[in-house]
């Protein structure tokens, strides 16, 4: 297309389209802007001015850029506006009907040479492209919220749509300076493709009282390093507009994982659709509004005695990178720290890995000399859990191999004192199975850290059905005065966190074997879109392939879903040996070291 896209129209003035509006004035495009609402109109043009306002007072613009950005933006409430676009972009609500009826107006208003772009994120752009009587020049253009601040936009073609179109949005969006990623048509396209799926099994998880809201939440920002946690995301999306886009993904999938988990239709049939009304997973202090207020399910802080056991010293069973980085952790807290491992070499070779981590955090200034030193004088390295006979918490970090760990536990059961509790550090095997491994399944409990151990703030406190009321709270405590965060848990496999994010690995791996997207796309869709700190592909390079196949094939045997079941590229790599960094190659090739 040789026209170039000075003069835009963006029809649709709510959230999402202000947003769109002011990308484009800011950067220098003509914006006519469309809706209904006379009262939406208002409201985006206050918007503007008061972004503008704000862009002047932190020196960003200058005064007369704002002035020529506001005169650059314009507002009506008739789509014969837009005769003079040479792009339209939709924003209306997401229906069908909706979206319809907006491009069959359109057809007739604007230039045959004019462009329409849908901003959908779950509905057929094919479908919206066929009520078009030039439906080669009709494709998906969607901008992720909030607009100005978010750098993906995914532009999405049809079967229908001319390259041409194509390239001129694409080059639009770097103009805007955005990066663009081109996708096919289907729901979700890549971003909301992963996210919706992963929020969905989250509603589900929620909906199951597998574990409280705030401990989901918690999980998923504290061990993955989200911006949000899924329930408080679904809130700020809309709980209604989520089940719709989910509703779109399942009618194309046929997969479980995305039919709409029961507790959106709820929410949404009550009208507890999120911020929005006030009211969704959380309550908040007025519709529309972004301070949550306590209600109901609210935890309420423990009052009284806390009714733990006594805790002083702590035995960690491991020499491993997980084993050093627990035992850091207790000792700087501390507790004293017993840290055994195979032999006194391979324990003494762990505490030397912690010098040189504590030695880290001196030269930066975090820590003193003195500290140092102190720390490092609690922990005391053994060649045999012997030494475990006197500690109040015995902590095992061995591999992750069930049979090794019930063995350990045998042993832990004949070494340690009565009234020791006794904490596995697995992420996916069945707690119970180890505590059936001993002859006091009440004293034993899942204390899941995540690595690195002394950077990580979550851990997963996995409660059997056999484990005693004072193990949990004794857990707890320790887990707080190591100032680490708690979540509790039940014992299945892949506990929060791993139960939700292992899905959307896999699910991102279906993309690439389908040949819908790069790796590099997804990953740079997960990353500007989502706001995740790696994309998926990344993630599973630093995970290890070989631990997320074992993890995935945990979570398909558990839950006998076929969504579940690992993705065939994933087995295949495995296979080759191509296990990610540690191999040098995973997804994509490293340097050897």
């Amino acid at each position: 297309m040789d026209t170039p896209l000075h003069t835009i129209a963006v029809v649709g003035l709510g959230t999402m389209g202000t947003g769109i509006a002011e990308v484009l004035a800011r950067a220098g495009r003509e914006v006519i802007g469309i809706d209904v609402s006379d009262a939406a109109a208002r409201k985006a043009v206050t918007a503007l001015e008061a972004s503008t306002a704000r862009a002047v007072g932190r020196e960003r613009i200058t005064e007369e850029e704002r002035r020529n950005t506001l005169a650059r933006f314009r507002t009506f409430s008739d789509l014969q506006a837009a005769a003079d676009a040479d792009l339209v972009i939709e924003v209306v609500p997401e229906s069908y009907e909706a979206k319809q009826q907006v491009i069959r107006e359109l057809d007739a208003v604007v230039r045959p040479d004019a462009l329409i772009a849908t901003g959908t994120n779950a509905l057929s752009v094919t479908r919206l492209a066929a009520e078009s009587q030039h439906p080669e020049r009709v494709l998906g253009l969607h901008f992720f919220n909030p607009a100005p601040a978010m750098k993906l936009v995914e532009v999405v073609s049809s079967v229908l749509t001319s390259p041409p179109a194509v390239e001129a949005v694409t080059a639009l969006a770097r103009e805007l300076g955005k990066q663009p990623v081109a996708v096919g048509d289907r729901p979700g396209f890549i971003a909301d493709g992963l996210l919706f799926g992963y929020l969905n099994q989250a509603a589900a998880m929620y909906e199951a009282r597998y574990a409280s809201r705030e401990d989901i939440d918690a999980a998923m920002k504290l061990g993955c390093g989200l911006p949000m946690g899924p329930l408080a995301l679904l809130d700020l999306i809309g709980i209604d507009t989520a089940r719709t886009v989910l509703n779109a993904m399942y009618a194309e999938s046929r997969d479980r994982l995305h039919a709409p988990a029961p507790i959106l239709g709820q929410l949404s049939e009550a009208g507890l659709t999120g911020r929005k009304a006030g009211r969704g997973f959380y309550t908040y202090a007025a519709p529309g509004s972004s301070e949550v207020v306590a209600d109901a399910l609210t935890p309420q802080p423990a009052a009284g005695a806390t009714g733990g056991r006594p805790v002083s010293s702590v035995g960690v069973a491991g020499s491993g990178t997980m084993a050093s980085g627990i035992a850091e952790v207790f000792a700087k807290a501390g507790f004293d720290v017993v840290l055994a491992a195979r032999s006194l070499e391979k324990a003494e070779a762990a505490k030397a890995r912690i010098t040189k981590s504590l030695g880290r955090s001196v030269a930066k200034g975090r820590m003193t000399e003195e500290a140092c030193e102190a720390t490092l004088a609690r922990i005391t390295p053994a060649g045999s859990l012997d030494a475990f006979a006197d500690v109040d918490l015995a902590v095992e970090a061995v591999a992750e191999d069930l049979e090794i760990k019930q063995q350990l536990f045998a042993t832990l059961d004949k070494v340690c004192k009565q009234g020791a509790v006794l904490a596995t550090t697995t992420s996916s095997l069945p707690v119970v199975a180890c505590a059936r491994a001993t002859s006091r399944p009440q004293d034993v409990i899942g204390m899941h850290f995540f690595n690195p151990a002394p950077a990580m703030k979550l851990v997963e406190i996995v409660r059997t059905v056999l484990t005693a009321d004072d193990v949990h709270a004794t857990v707890r405590e320790v887990t707080t005065k190591i100032r680490k965060h708690p979540v509790d848990c039940g014992d299945r496999a892949g506990f929060i966190v791993n139960a939700l994010l292992f899905p959307y690995l896999n699910n991102a791996i279906k993309m690439v074997e389908e040949h819908y997207a790069s790796l590099d796309d997804i990953d740079a869709a997960m990353k500007l879109g989502g706001g995740y700190p790696m994309g998926p592909f990344e993630l599973l390079d630093v995970v290890g392939l070989d631990v997320s196949l074992a993890i995935e094939k945990v979570l398909h045997q558990e839950f006998r879903d076929p969504g579940l079941a690992p993705a065939p590229l994933l087995e295949h790599l495995v296979a080759a040996g191509c296990l990610g960094r540690k191999t040098g190659r995973g997804f994509r090739e490293y340097a050897r070291r």
